[in-house]
């Protein structure tokens, strides 16, 4: 699978995720970006693939979540023609700035090609920047390889 669709997953779980709603684990209250400010790093970090929060203390309720959101992770996968397999890591942070709700979605896949992509808003869409030369683009980051050390 191209890394493309594996990041377009990655972006699609978070945004739902974020979005407060849950949709996709049913209809599901979600309050990260209230329960990221509540926290004394001022973000909550999501492992998708181990359904647990990394950083940051979330809630029993917001716990449940991800744990649901874990699970669904397979079936979202196989809609978009591949398997939960393809992703090495699958993390997400969410938090709270000037600009408004933010989060950012870091990916490994199954070959160690990494990415991490920021997302403000919701739904959640790239940032926006001006080049060297007044054009606006999207602030993306390029992916990579981990190295084998």
């Amino acid at each position: 699978m191209k890394f493309g669709e594996i990041r377009s997953i990655a972006h699609n779980i978070a945004d739902s995720f974020a979005s407060g709603i849950g949709l996709l684990i049913g209809v599901y209250e979600i309050h990260i970006f209230d329960e990221a400010r509540r926290t004394p790093e001022g973000f909550i970090e999501v492992d998708f693939l181990n359904g647990v929060a990394t950083a940051g203390k979330a809630s029993p309720s917001l716990q449940r979540a991800i744990s649901l959101y874990a699970q669904a992770l397979p079936a979202l996968c196989r809609k978009h023609g591949c398997t939960a397999r393809a992703f090495q890591s699958l993390k997400a942070r969410f938090w709270c700035d000037p600009l408004g709700p933010r989060f950012e979605v870091s990916i490994e896949d199954h070959r160690g090609r990494c990415g991490t992509d920021q997302y403000v808003g919701l739904p959640g869409k790239y940032i926006r920047t001006l080049d060297a030369e007044g054009r606006v683009r999207r602030k993306r980051a390029r992916a990579s390889r981990v190295s084998l050390k």
